[in-house]
């Protein structure tokens, strides 16, 4: 009990002669993402292995010890993974993507209505007290030695959906660190500068099948100033490893002769680890567990559009933002804690209350992003790598309700779906559109909180870089792009203060519609730091469901009608695709109407598909024209048409 009373002492900030035994870790200021860190340092200093769902934010100090104490004498408990993380005997070896990934990447190949060349975040944060002679040596020197720490900054992308890290002597592998020296430009000059680097970074952004998924920059400016720029790939890095990149590059930039203790492992081990996962009882009990209740699920919210996704092109995607003072941040926390839900909760209540009046109706199914790192080593949460996963999560919000009953019941659902987190959202979004009939994104809405992350990392990340002078991480510029997402918003903490971001594709959205749902969340969310608004009965909409109307409205926009002659294949091409699907799928495909995924396929399958098709039938047909037809029929149709052949 003392040693788990000092590591709540250590992440709580109080002293462990102040902790009760009887009351839960939310209650005295814990957090889900607090819990994720709880649960890594009992593994570490304990030696017990926790499943994420085992530690939930109410547990107490007295219950978590009970758990301990069987674990420890060989319970395994129900959540027990008989799963190993070890080096790779060849570290440069392929590995597979993660389903999240998988995504990415086939959106990187306009495989998705909403898709984008580059699935990426950019950010740039101010510098001040820059020594202009000797910082762009110390980044990238920071960079290099970053690189051989970090072996995932050399990962590489292939063509047909895997992964591999090159060696650290590679010609390319490290990325290179580019320079505008501004100290002598013109304000004028500088301006043009900037915008043109950050249009630059914000449009096009780090492809890991093309080059590093991590790109670099640095622009020095006058009076000691300048400017960090980076372009990460969501191919590579989640939301956790961009802060333990930054945490870890400021660290080397700030001390030429700085270590950091070795890691154990990679991101190619855990991923290569999961290979089993499915085979476990833990994986299987989770995916009966979601099939059970697929057929309950609702749709997204009926957001009314201005245009059909499929018709649009976005480059980038628009952001509305909003920032809370230290004070008002703290006085959120405060109102939450007395509460008994995360601010994280109380920021996805106030996101599904304001969808609800947008949409005209209660019940949704929104699409939440997951830190996900499964606690299988101690090395887990220091590795850079796309561990992230999405998880489906309905809410059903009761109209006579307060917010708080209403805030209890989503932190309840919250919870009892990341329990069963084995199985990710993007495989069971799969398998409901498979059911549905339907080509189009089941989750397009996004809600994701990093808040708590700060803490879990054992505090702020460090301002001192050295020769790059002092991060100011209040001044920064920031812009998203990330594939079959209609409208997502983002909940961080920059320093003491808190920020909520709506990032959307502009073109699908009435932008006063954008601009009132936006002010009307930061309203809710004003009301509940003051503790006004949680014992007000938010005015939702009495219906359920959306009622079919003759607007474009998200989640009941019309599906392709795709019908073909049923019977075998008709001619040699349509052979050769059907041979195709046979191989990739490993089942008989005897009918020119089999559908790819019908038949178990998914959309990183399909991507190997056309480049075996590219080369087998010599016309390459794009992944979003076979997505639109994946029948032998209609992908040997699509081949036809490239060829030029009318037949």
């Amino acid at each position: 009990m003392k040693e788990l009373a000092e590591i709540w002492s250590e992440l709580l900030v109080l002293p462990p002669e102040e902790i009760p035994y009887d009351t839960g870790f939310l209650r005295l200021g814990g957090d889900s993402v607090l819990a994720v860190r709880m649960s890594a340092l009992v593994r570490k200093r304990l030696g017990v292995a926790l499943a994420l769902s085992d530690v939930r934010v109410d547990t107490t100090l007295n219950e978590l010890a009970e758990l301990v104490r069987r674990r420890a004498a060989g319970g395994p408990g129900p959540r027990a993974l008989p799963i190993t993380v070890t080096p790779r005997p060849d570290p440069h070896a392929e590995f597979p993507l993660l389903p999240l990934q998988q995504g990415y990447f086939v959106g990187q190949q306009d495989g998705w209505e909403l898709s984008y060349d580059s699935a990426h975040y950019y950010l740039d944060h101010a510098l001040t007290g820059v020594d202009g002679d000797e910082a762009a040596d110390a980044l990238t020197d920071a960079i290099e030695r970053l690189a051989a720490h970090q072996p995932t900054l050399r990962a590489r992308v292939t063509s047909d959906g895997r992964q591999h890290v090159l060696p650290a002597g590679a010609p390319g592998a490290v990325p290179r660190v580019r320079v505008y020296d501004l100290r002598e430009a013109s304000p004028d000059e500088i301006a043009a500068t900037l915008r043109d680097v950050r249009h630059e970074m914000s449009t096009s952004g780090p492809d890991p099948a093309r080059g590093p998924g991590l790109d670099v920059r640095l622009t020095l400016l006058p009076e000691d100033e300048g400017r960090l720029h980076l372009g990460l790939s969501l191919l590579v890095f989640d939301g956790w490893s961009s802060s333990v990149l930054s945490r870890d590059l400021l660290t080397f930039a700030a001390d030429w002769n700085a270590a950091l203790p070795p890691l154990e492992i990679h991101f190619g081990d855990y991923v290569a680890s999961l290979a089993g996962l499915p085979a476990t009882e833990a994986w299987q009990a989770d995916r009966d567990w979601w099939w059970s209740r697929l057929e309950a699920l609702p749709g997204p919210p009926a957001l009314p559009l201005a245009a059909d996704p499929q018709r649009v092109r976005p480059v980038t995607m628009g952001n509305r933002e909003h920032r809370w003072s230290a004070d008002r941040w703290s006085a959120l926390r405060q109102q939450c804690t007395s509460r008994g839900v995360t601010p994280s909760t109380a920021m996805l209540t106030a996101f599904g209350v304001v969808l609800a009046r947008w949409a005209g109706h209660r019940r949704m199914l929104l699409n939440s992003l997951q830190l996900n790192r499964l606690p299988l080593h101690p090395d887990v949460q220091r590795v850079v790598g796309a561990f992230a996963a999405t998880m489906l999560l309905p809410l059903d919000l009761d109209p006579a309700a307060t917010f708080a009953e209403l805030a209890t019941a989503a932190q309840a659902a919250s919870g009892e779906h990341a329990a069963h987190n084995l199985v990710t959202g993007v495989e069971v979004g799969r398998e409901l559109a498979r059911r549905r009939g339907s080509r189009r994104p089941v989750g397009p809405v996004v809600f994701q909180s990093v808040l708590g992350v700060d803490a879990a990392m054992g505090g702020r990340p460090p301002e001192d870089a050295g020769p790059l002078g002092r991060v100011v991480a209040s001044d920064y510029f920031h812009q998203l792009r990330t594939p079959q997402v209609t409208i997502e918003v983002r909940c961080f903490e920059l320093g003491p203060e808190m920020v909520a971001v709506f990032s959307l594709v502009e073109e699908l959205f009435d932008p006063d519609q954008v601009t009132a749902a936006f002010a009307e969340f930061v309203d809710l969310v004003d009301a509940l730091a003051d503790g006004s608004g949680w014992d007000r009965v938010p005015d939702l909409p009495e219906a359920a469901e959306p009622a079919p109307d003759e607007r474009l409205r998200l989640g009941l926009l019309p599906e392709a009608a795709v019908r073909h002659q049923e019977g075998p294949p008709a001619d040699d091409l349509e052979q050769a695709v059907a041979d195709v699907f046979e191989d990739l799928l490993e089942v008989p495909v005897l009918d020119r109407g089999a559908d790819f995924f019908g038949l178990g396929g998914d959309s990183l399958l399909a991507v190997r598909a056309v480049v075996r098709l590219a080369k087998e039938a010599g016309a390459s047909v794009p992944v979003r024209e076979f997505l639109a037809d994946p029948t032998v029929a209609g992908v040997a149709l699509a081949v036809r048409t490239r060829l030029g052949d009318g037949r």
